[in-house]
């Protein structure tokens, strides 16, 4: 019976190459085309996992780590799962940044969208650079950057129902600011929103800060030279409200508008010098940022309350408005327990069953808070550096990249082989199964391990000259197969 079963087993093995259950046919088979050259080797920023509760919401978790440009650091738009590992990345140029990524829709399909680009040499916290759409394949699909002789800002880029994006400018323009204790021959920085065609690049709607907002509004003492520009506005969102009017935020007015769509003329003001609303206690913010329209009566608003600090933390807090009454009351609040303080930056995105997913901006941490507040998930970026994300969200994701795997591999001292197995943004592979053999044109399965990230790294033990990855889903349905590749010795 044990010969018989040994027999049958070394069959099975040769004729089908089955382990742990998955069925391997056709993987020995030689390569049509030569394989493709060896892709530039990925360092995505590491993440920290400081929380992890149960009761997570469903999803990824999309951030953009940036620091100081380098040719020596990559950093760039990242996925990651709840365990901090990373399942896509794309590593942007050294004088280059990316923020605002997320999953937007265009055209019915779930796309990746992000900024990217260089700081602005003309004022800090501005960006210059265009906006990026790319599709489940990881291909892009469309660049939108600002029309009219402008540069797309980093801190909008906002999809719309009917195909065009919402985006941010600062313009830096000469200006009289002598009424705010400034010289006469300034300079503004005007805050624009501009409505662009994401197919054809058009601009379709344009609203300026300086044509409807009063130096007067600011919280930020103008300038006493001629050559500093007076960041008076600084713009830092533009989205859809529910009736198809235009929600925008001003961090240096700590003012929220609402802009009618038609006329661009100002609606209400929540906050600052002038408010619309009589405001309710724990309403004021202070150098906040992303209000959201949660109904047709409340905004979600990250509240930074720096800097300089206001309150000693921030937060996230949701408004309703009572039009009638020219009133905004606190709804509810949520503080983190660390009392964590942004700087700047920051955004708060509403989930599923009332959770909230928060980025605290300047501090790399990015949380989960569930209906009553509590904190489920809490994470950062590299915490030395100077690394921070401007925006961070949770989404369902489906990557379905049409490349294949990648392997590597290399003979360590005691014989066994480590084998790194990559495919970036496959969402799929549940776990890569290593195949060797004398040859590539004849592997057969020597070992196995659970996907573990972007770069999951597998020992065997073996000693065949050549290997190749085979990427298994959750269904054990064989995905993808990378080129046999030479074990180093």
């Amino acid at each position: 019976m044990h010969l018989r079963s040994s027999v049958l087993t070394v069959r099975s093995r040769l004729l089908l190459g089955v382990i742990g259950g998955v069925v391997l046919s056709a993987l020995a088979r030689p390569a049509l085309t030569a394989p493709p050259p060896a892709p530039a080797p990925l360092a995505p920023p590491p993440i920290t996992v400081l929380t992890s509760k149960p009761g997570l919401e469903r999803g990824l978790i999309f951030v953009a780590p940036k620091t100081t440009p380098s040719a020596s650091i990559q950093q760039g738009p990242e996925i990651i799962d709840d365990q901090g590992r990373p399942v896509w990345f794309q590593a942007v140029g050294p004088t280059q940044q990316a923020a605002n990524f997320r999953v937007q829709e265009y055209r019915g399909e779930s796309v990746l969208t992000w900024w990217q680009g260089s700081n602005s040499p003309t004022g800090p916290g501005e960006g210059q650079g265009v906006d990026y759409v790319y599709d489940r394949a990881y291909h892009q699909i469309a660049v939108v950057a600002a029309g009219n002789g402008y540069k797309a800002d980093l801190h909008e880029f906002r999809i719309t129902p009917r195909g065009t994006a919402f985006i941010t400018i600062y313009n830096h323009i000469p200006y009289d600011l002598s009424s705010v204790g400034g010289p006469a021959d300034g300079i503004v920085v005007d805050g624009v929103a501009q409505e662009v065609d994401v197919a054809t690049g058009r601009v379709v709607w344009e609203w300026h800060s300086i044509e409807h907002v009063p130096l007067s509004e600011s919280q930020v003492a103008a300038p006493t030279s001629p050559t500093v520009s007076y960041d008076y506005f600084h713009i830092n969102a533009v989205n859809w409200d529910d009736d198809g009017n235009v929600i925008i935020d001003s961090r240096n007015t700590w003012t929220v508008y609402k802009v009618d769509y038609r006329s661009k003329e100002i609606l209400w003001k929540e906050g600052g010098k002038d408010s619309t609303f009589s405001l309710g206690a724990g309403v004021e913010t202070a150098w906040q940022h992303d209000p959201e329209a949660v109904d047709g009566s409340t905004l979600r608003i990250f509240d930074n309350e720096a800097a300089p600090s206001v309150l000693p933390y921030s937060r996230v807090i949701w408004v309703r408005h009572d039009r009638r009454a020219e009133t905004a009351t606190l709804v509810k609040e949520i503080i983190h327990p660390d009392k964590i303080q942004a700087g700047s930056q920051g955004n708060a995105q509403g989930l599923a069953h009332d959770h909230t997913f928060v980025g605290w901006g300047a501090t790399g941490r990015f949380s989960e808070f569930d209906e009553n507040g509590q904190l489920l998930f809490d994470a950062n970026v590299p915490s030395v550096g100077g690394w921070d994300t401007y925006r961070a969200y949770r989404f369902t994701w489906h990557g379905e990249p049409d490349t294949q795997p990648t392997a590597t591999a290399q003979r360590n001292a005691d014989g066994s082989v480590t084998v790194h197995a990559i495919w970036n943004g496959a969402t799929d592979v549940a776990r890569w199964v290593v195949v060797g053999g004398s040859g590539p044109a004849a592997l057969w399965p020597v070992g196995d391990a659970n996907w573990s990230g972007l770069d999951t790294t597998i020992t065997v033990k073996t000693d065949d000259r050549h290997v190749a990855v085979v990427a298994v889903g959750r269904d054990q349905r064989v995905l993808g197969r990378s080129a046999a590749v030479t074990v180093s010795e």
